[in-house]
């Protein structure tokens, strides 16, 4: 249980994910820096066939990515992707070896 503004809640608050970290990779892998100091690859791949991710498949627009509030962005912040969705659905660096 914890509390916030004098709300109690169940379970343990899980900490906000950011990222710290980011790095365009061959084959439309991102290397991602966690706020956790973990390092981890994420496949952007699958995602390119969605309608908002469609104008990553450009490789210039793709390697645009940057860091905005610790939140991964491109094209001046039109697209943007979870920290949480990332962290949750990556590889840990160390395993891509």
């Amino acid at each position: 249980m914890y509390i916030v503004d004098g709300i109690a809640y169940a379970g343990e608050k899980e900490p906000v994910i950011k990222i710290s970290g980011v790095r365009p990779m061959e084959d439309f892998k991102l290397w991602l820096r966690f706020s956790t100091g973990e390092a981890k690859v994420f496949d952007f791949k699958p995602l390119l066939e969605k309608p908002a991710f469609a104008p990553l498949a450009d490789r210039a627009v793709f390697n645009g990515v940057y860091i905005d509030y610790g939140v991964t962005v491109w094209n001046n912040g039109n697209i943007d992707i979870s920290p949480k969705f990332l962290y949750d659905n990556a590889i840990p660096a160390k395993e891509i070896a």
